[in-house]
């Protein structure tokens, strides 16, 4: 729920949100989906309340074809799904014209087109008049709407085009209002609009056609999607099209995942997908796995940094008082508030990190003082412990219960070994481990010195602990933190871990790779223990 109230001097329409993530999201550097997790996606995207759903572009590759196949087995709740296409070419009568014909043999219940605003595309690209360019517009969305279909008509270029030709632009809506189109969507392009000029713009547009639904289509290339499309909106605007994450072409489309909360949570625009915003960190989630994306941590209200605090200030103050550094309760999109731990924290953040952690901790008890300057001594010799919470609680948890660790690494021994004589690198590990009043000295090979002394150690702790199997390394990072040192430079490790049900970061520092690394791996074989052990809350 959200901490204040939102001013409702008069009704505001209703916003329709149309996702293009399977369409222009796909034309992402790096973005692709296979048939099946596009059918997924958009299956989400109709039950989060998403209006319309963009699948592709008929004719122009296998995938899109298919998923409209598959689309159609599909009973979505809310959602229509649009098929995406050009106009009839200026050669071709729209009723032979193949590209409009596989528009219709899309089936979807809506068709988009688009069609050129910009005087030059028509003249330079197209090679064609501004006669023909008008009669294309409207021959198409007549010829679409005289087959059943609701049409959206997308203006191409609008802004550069207005700008370089008002009278031409306004001609090229009017053609496709003329047709029939349901909704005139204003297009940047090419993303470099600026917010006023925006403004300006769509209220002149919807000044001409008071009774037409207007759209907004923004790219982020000027970084100001998100912006001029609120922008729109606030002109006039009855439709957003934007993908999630901001996928997209360049730098990407306007965010939806930024998009949404601003017009209903901040803005008071109604929205069928109001009452599901709290999902929509999920959706993001989701959006991103499937598309084999790692998640932005920094995006607006939905990356995994957006409600975390750091400075010691900040903490307390969001201990005390929580939207004293929230500009939105974290819940309210399936987000929450994390303290990070860093040689910028006081005492409040530890203790939020502590409590976080079901950690019951005294604030002003002598460890604790001695914990925060030994904290802040690691942080300065190079650890990290933002994403190496499992690091962090051991740490603290020696510290605060004064309880040793259930194993101790003696020594340790590592040779590299390479020859023309041998397929591969080969790495033996030879470890000795304390546990208890037993020594355990043990040897391990791999095609790498990490694989060797993570076998060793395995191997060694497995006599007591065979739990220590099941954990399986997800992630493994290497940071050179002074790269002016040269070799000598202090290296930080960070691996992931899970045991299949849970998963923990451990971190290790030293100006030794595999120090560091053996560090960070017995950190992480400690974790499981304390884990099973139920120590960790």
């Amino acid at each position: 729920m959200l901490r204040f109230s939102i001013p409702m001097e008069s009704a505001k329409p209703n916003v329709f949100l149309y996702d293009t993530t399977l369409r222009d999201g796909t034309q992402g550097e790096g973005i692709s989906f296979t048939v099946s997790s596009k059918v997924r996606l958009a299956e989400k995207l109709d039950s989060f309340g998403i209006d319309y759903i963009e699948g592709g572009w008929p004719g122009s590759n296998p995938r899109d074809m298919a998923f409209f196949d598959q689309i159609r087995k599909v009973t979505l709740k809310r959602a229509k799904v649009a098929a995406f296409g050009s106009t009839r070419r200026a050669s071709n009568a729209v009723e032979v014209d193949p590209q409009v014909k596989l528009l219709l043999e899309a089936e979807t219940p809506v068709v988009t087109i688009f069609g050129k605003t910009w005087l030059m595309h028509v003249t330079e690209v197209l090679r064609t008049t501004a006669e023909e360019n008008i009669k294309m517009i409207e021959d198409t969305v007549r010829y679409l709407k005289d087959n059943g279909r609701e049409v959206v008509y997308d203006a191409e270029h609008f802004f550069d085009g207005y700008k370089d030709n008002p009278k031409f632009a306004l001609a090229t809506l009017e053609a496709a209002q003329r047709g029939g189109a349901e909704f005139l969507t204003l297009c940047d392009t090419n993303g470099g609009t600026l917010v006023g000029e925006v403004q300006n713009i769509v209220g002149a547009v919807q000044k001409h056609f008071p009774k037409t639904k207007i759209g907004m289509h923004c790219h982020n290339d000027a970084g100001l999607g998100v912006a001029v499309t609120l922008a729109g909106v606030e002109a006039g605007a009855v439709m957003v099209q934007g993908t999630m994450n901001g996928y997209g072409e360049r730098i990407g489309n306007a965010n939806l995942t930024t998009v949404i909360p601003n017009l209903s949570l901040k803005m008071g625009y109604p929205m069928a997908c109001a009452e599901h915003i709290s999902r929509l960190r999920d959706l993001s989630l989701f959006t991103a796995e499937l598309a084999n994306q790692r998640h932005d941590s920094k995006q607006p209200y939905v990356g995994a940094s957006a409600f975390v605090h750091k400075g010691g200030v900040h903490a307390d103050a969001v201990n005390k008082v929580k939207h004293s550094y929230e500009h939105i309760a974290p819940e309210a999109v399936g987000n929450r508030t994390r303290v990070v731990v860093s040689d910028m924290s006081g005492r409040a953040s530890i203790m939020m990190k502590a409590q976080e952690m079901g950690l019951d901790v005294e604030s002003k008890s002598p460890a604790m003082t001695h914990f925060l300057d030994e904290l802040k001594q690691l942080e300065f010799r190079g650890y990290e412990y933002e994403a190496a919470d499992a690091s962090f609680k051991l740490l603290i948890r020696r510290y605060v219960n004064q309880k040793a660790d259930p194993f101790k690494v003696l020594n340790y021994k590592v040779i590299d070994e390479y020859g023309e004589w041998t397929d591969d690198v080969t790495a033996e590990a030879t470890v000795k481990v304390k546990i208890g009043e037993n020594i355990y000295h043990v040897v391990d090979e791999s095609t790498g010195p990490v694989g060797a002394l993570d076998g060793a150690l395995r191997k060694a702790l497995s006599h007591e602990f065979p739990q220590v199997n099941d954990v399986r390394l997800t992630d493994f990072k290497v940071r050179i933190l002074d790269g002016q040192k040269g070799v000598k430079a202090i290296i930080r490790v960070q691996v992931e871990s899970t045991d299949g049900v849970n998963i923990w970061g451990t971190v290790g520092a030293s100006d030794d790779i595999i120090e560091a690394s053996l560090e960070a791996l017995r950190d992480a074989f400690l974790y499981k223990i304390a884990l099973d052990h139920g120590e960790t809350e």
